[in-house]
């Protein structure tokens, strides 16, 4: 059996997708149920899920990052990757067998995606509406000629 780390999609819808669902379907639900017969997290880092596509000049990665403060959130860019880490808490103090459905997911979340082109790092915006997160990076322009004038000293 293959340990595959869930989507951050599949966390937050609450589904579980394994290869065999018929063997394997029944231990992974039996195995992660408490007393109460709701579905246990691990403690681990969840992964989201995001679009990547490029303009002329930018590459643009955008992510649901609902519930998130802006200030729980860490970019970290290098020429050739990005990795966005957050942490979403739960302020609600509600009873475990009081819930009928629960499907969101609380806790940290990461994602570190490989850029298909070199970008400048320095050459980031990245902005937050309605819980989309957009993060556009400059593209590192090759072809971008300067002419430098030698002065005599």
């Amino acid at each position: 059996m293959q340990n595959k780390k869930r989507s951050f999609f599949d966390r937050l819808t609450g589904s579980i997708h394994t290869e065999d669902d018929e063997e394997e379907g029944e231990s992974v639900k039996a195995n992660k149920k408490n007393g109460n017969g709701w579905m246990e997290e691990e403690n681990e880092e969840l992964e989201l899920t995001v679009d990547v596509y490029q303009t002329p000049t930018d590459i643009i990665l955008q992510t649901m990052v609902a519930g998130v403060k802006p200030e729980d959130l860490e970019l970290t860019i290098a020429r050739d990757m990005i990795t966005i880490r957050g942490k979403r808490e739960e302020n609600r103090n509600i009873d475990e067998e009081n819930y009928f459905i629960k499907e969101l997911y609380w806790g940290k979340f990461s994602r570190t995606v490989l850029l298909p082109q070199e970008v400048e790092p320095e050459e980031v915006e990245a902005t937050e509406k309605h819980g989309l997160l957009t993060i556009k990076i400059q593209k590192v322009d090759k072809e971008k000629r300067t002419n430098i004038k030698v002065r005599s000293i």
